[in-house]
Formats: structure tokens, sequence, C-alpha cells
């Protein structure tokens, strides 16, 4: 009977430290998105890249230190909404997730990136493009695409130089991503000798803009600049048709250089004047690009619309450096990440002292039967 006991006892002792052993073996990466709102299928498309990786990772078999570990993505809503950014990089802070991807919109991340910099939790965007956020000095935050310096410089200089514009007339939805790209456009179109005819704004939830447009049209600009999302980029471009501005170019950052622009512009003719900005290559010309988008479509059809590949080497990237450092502890592989080396699916990644991406790339597109196509 006494045998029996120790038996069970010993049973019982090999569970609980199995559990224990099971527990610490959890990786979680945390990935913060708007998932509701006008700008949920932005967030979905990054969520997808964020889990596939997680997905591919753990197929793979991840091991820290001898030890093998298991990835776990906690995934989070932001809204999109500065506020509800701040609180949901709270919670994961008191969730001790050993890292973040994320935040979509440079207006939640830059309150956000503070949060995770006080907890000591590294944060990898691959979508919020204020240079701001890598300019706050914070040793924990890591960008992985081109700034809006890169965006809003490239488009004023295709507009000056190759498409030839005199008068531009600017457009920005007051967030920290809108105003900011249109402030390095306004300021590079104007150094290239673009007049600068008007300058109006909105916000991130309008959709009725036949005021400002008609304030503008009045100005006989050749180009409208927007700084802003998809979301008012569509409506826009199709209040331009009906108020017969058929002929003016439209600038956009990546907010606008999406699939979804086709639908949210319901076919509008001045879809084909739109020229916009990624930062990063062309899936095409990425070193894994195509490979990896083959892929993506088929496990998420029709949900692919700009971040994913970024959201997918993010993660990849903060494994590599753990797997590096031996450890999943962020004070302990955040040194790692900072002098990290890594072949992703969009580029090769490494990190200026600040945070932010080497020899970042920048690609233009238009579109062209509905398409949205790279013109370099």
């Amino acid at each position: 009977m006494q045998v029996k006991l120790n038996m069970i006892v010993g049973a019982i002792v090999t569970m609980f430290a199995f559990a224990a052993s099971a527990q610490e073996a959890v990786v979680k990466i945390g990935h913060v998105a708007p998932m509701s709102g006008g700008q949920a299928h932005y967030g979905k498309d990054n969520e997808n890249g964020a889990r596939m990786a997680v997905e591919d990772l753990n197929a793979k078999g991840v091991t820290i230190k001898g030890k093998k570990v298991k990835i776990e993505l906690m995934a989070e809503d932001d809204a999109a909404d500065p506020k509800q950014g701040t609180a949901v990089a709270t919670k994961l802070c008191d969730a001790k997730v050993n890292a973040v991807v994320g935040h979509l919109n440079s207006g939640t991340t830059l309150p956000a990136s503070k949060v995770y910099n006080d907890c000591e939790i590294p944060m990898v965007t691959g979508a919020a493009t204020n240079p701001k956020i890598t300019q706050q000095g914070f040793k924990y935050i890591y960008r992985i695409i081109a700034n809006d310096n890169a965006l809003g410089a490239g488009l004023a200089l295709h507009a000056a130089n190759n498409l030839k514009l005199k008068k531009i007339a600017i457009v920005d939805d007051r967030t920290a991503y809108g105003q900011g790209v249109a402030e390095v456009f306004k300021k590079t179109a104007q150094a290239r000798g673009i007049e600068i005819v008007a300058e109006e704004y909105t916000n991130d939830k309008a959709t009725d803009f036949m005021a400002i447009l008609t304030s503008i049209k009045s100005k006989n600009p050749d180009g409208i600049f927007y700084g802003g999302m998809d979301t008012q980029g569509g409506p826009l471009l199709r209040q331009m048709e009906q108020l017969g501005m058929t002929n003016v170019k439209v600038f956009g950052g990546d907010g606008i250089c999406t699939a979804k622009l086709v639908e949210n512009s319901g076919g509008a003719k001045t879809l084909a004047n739109v020229v916009c900005a990624e930062g990063g290559s062309s899936l095409d010309k990425m070193p894994g690009g195509k490979a990896w988008k083959a892929r993506y479509d088929a496990k998420y059809p029709g949900q692919f619309q700009v971040y994913s590949p970024y959201t997918y080497d993010a993660v990849g990237l903060i494994v590599d450096a753990m797997v590096k450092a031996g450890s999943s502890d962020p004070k302990v592989y955040n040194a790692f990440l900072a002098k990290e080396d890594y072949n992703g699916v969009t580029s090769k990644i490494q990190f200026e002292a600040d945070g932010e991406l080497k020899n970042p790339s920048m690609t233009l597109y238009s579109y062209k039967d509905g398409k949205k196509v790279p013109l370099n």
C-alpha cells in the first residue's frame, strides 16, 4: 500500500513538474492592430501575417538554449484609437508577453511605444511609419519598413521630376500618420518648385469630401496629395469623379496603397490617376515574396492588403534573436535583436542605433485595370 501511495505521489509531482516545465516553455508574442472599425481589413491582414509566422515556427520547432518552446500569439484590437492602443499596450505588459508586433497606425504606436519601452518589452512595427516613433530614444522600439520621410519625399520627387507637375493641393486626416507624410511631401515638393495651392484637413472617419474638393477644384491643381487611409481615399476618388476632376493626379502613402482602395473607390475613373508609395520592395522583388504570397493566398484567400509580409518577418526576427541569445527574457535578448542580421521574406533586416531599418527601400505603385502594379 505504501509503495502504491509513493507511486501516486511521485506521479503527481511529475505531473506538476511537467506542467511547470510546459508553462516555462511558452513564448508569448503580442500582436496589435485595428480588428474593428473602418481599418479592420488592414488589421486582419497584419494578424494573418503574424499568425502564419507563429504556425510556421511551431511546425518547424524552435529550441531556445536546448529547450523546445511553443510560440503563442496574443492578438489584440486597438481600433486605430490612441487611447485604446495605450490600454492594450498596458494589458500586454501586465500579461508579461515576451515581445509585441505592432501597432499598425502611427497614432496608436507613438503612445503605445512608451508603454512597451517603460516595461522593457521589445516592440517591432512593420506598418507604422511616422519618423518620430524611432526618435524618442527608446531602446526597445524597432521598425522594419521605410518611414514617412522616404514615402513622402519619393512621391514628391516623382511628381516634380517625372510628371512635371506645377500645382498640388494637400489634404490630410490630422492623424500622426496622415499629417506626418503630408508634411514631408509638402516640404520636398516645395523644394522642387511645386506650388502648394491649398491645404485642407479632414479626419479618419470622414466620408464626405465635396466641400473640400470643391474648394480645391477652384485652384485648378495638377494633383492632390492625400495623407490618410484607403477608407477615406476611396470616397475621395469617387467624389473627385463626380466633380469632373478626372485629369487630376492623386498621391498618397502606404495608407491608401491597398487592393481595398479599388473596392472603396467603387470603380471610379480617378483610380487610374493614383500614384501611391509603400515602404519596401514590391512582392515580386522581395527575397521570398512570391513564394510567401502564394502560401498566404492559399491560407487567407482575398485578405492580403499591405503589411502582412512585415508582421510575418517581425515574428521571425524576434524569435531568431531569442534563439541567438539563448533566452526569451526581453532584457536578455533585446541586445541581440538590436544587432540582428536577419534574412527575411521582405529584405535583409538590420537596425540603425535608433531602431530604424538600415537601407530601407521604397516602391511606387499605380492602378491599371483595377489592379495595383509597381512603377519601379
